[in-house]
């Protein structure tokens, strides 16, 4: 079943791992490097984009009031003579600062069908920066995995964020069980496909009708099942059987 192992100390503190991350593997990237896994980007396209949704996070997450902010995150250009990692850097550290003294029960508006709370942004940034610091570092042939237990918070976090908010990658009709299972983090989740629906399933509720079988298992580690669910990697490079076509309905992004 989908556990979540987060907490607002468990993400700060992925957070703290994961930005000086992003920021070393951006040091050593000229700008204009390409981002392979964000076709037309380049590494200071990426460290802007970040460092604008910092911003914009900034922005409500510690108003204390569950209303949906103006505008959406812009791309953010740094003064004259400023890199974009030195702005992505203001923005970080001003962000870990909201965060440290963020009560996660606040009010706070978020775009998914889930509790107006201001938990909801620590996790939602420490995700976000561990799947782009991977971006960043694949940009210098890097690339490395997504710790394991932070890795199957994200998974969840698909699962019960992305995906019933209603954004995934393509539009389209699926219909079935699917079943991920993370072999480093001892964990599993159920997921049934109904149409454009999706529901999370624990091991007590699969059973619910005749139709119970996974249509489609796939088993990794938890970075590559992470990384797959957002089209960084082919779920061809994880342990697939059953009907393949199915996981196109769980990529988000």
């Amino acid at each position: 079943m989908s556990r979540l192992h987060g907490t607002k100390d468990f993400w700060i503190g992925a957070l703290r791992a994961e930005g000086p991350a992003f920021a070393a593997a951006v040091a050593e990237a000229p700008p204009e490097t390409p981002v392979l896994s964000c076709p037309g980007w380049t590494v200071a396209d990426l460290t802007l984009h970040l460092a604008a949704i910092y911003r914009w996070v900034r922005s409500f997450a510690g108003a204390g009031a569950a209303s949906r902010p103006p505008g959406r995150p812009e791309r953010i250009e740094p003064e004259a003579g400023v890199a974009p990692l030195r702005l992505w850097q203001q923005e970080y550290d001003q962000l870990m600062a909201l965060f440290d003294a963020l009560d996660p029960e606040a009010p706070a508006w978020n775009w998914a069908p889930q509790p107006k709370k201001a938990g909801f942004w620590p996790r939602r940034m420490a995700h976000e920066t561990a799947v782009h610091r991977w971006d960043a570092q694949l940009a210098i042939a890097a690339g490395e995995p997504v710790e394991a237990k932070l890795a199957a918070d994200g998974v969840s976090e698909v699962l019960d964020t992305w995906l019933p908010a209603g954004r995934r990658r393509t539009a389209g009709q699926w219909h079935g069980v699917v079943q991920l299972s993370a072999v480093d983090a001892a964990q599993q989740w159920f997921l049934r496909l109904r149409g454009e629906g999706v529901a999370l399933l624990d091991t007590a509720t699969i059973f619910d009708h005749d139709d119970h079988h996974a249509r489609a298992q796939v088993s990794g580690t938890a970075s590559d099942l992470l990384l797959a669910l957002w089209g960084r990697v082919s779920f061809d490079t994880l342990d697939v059987a059953g009907d393949p076509t199915l996981l196109e309905g769980l990529r988000v992004g």
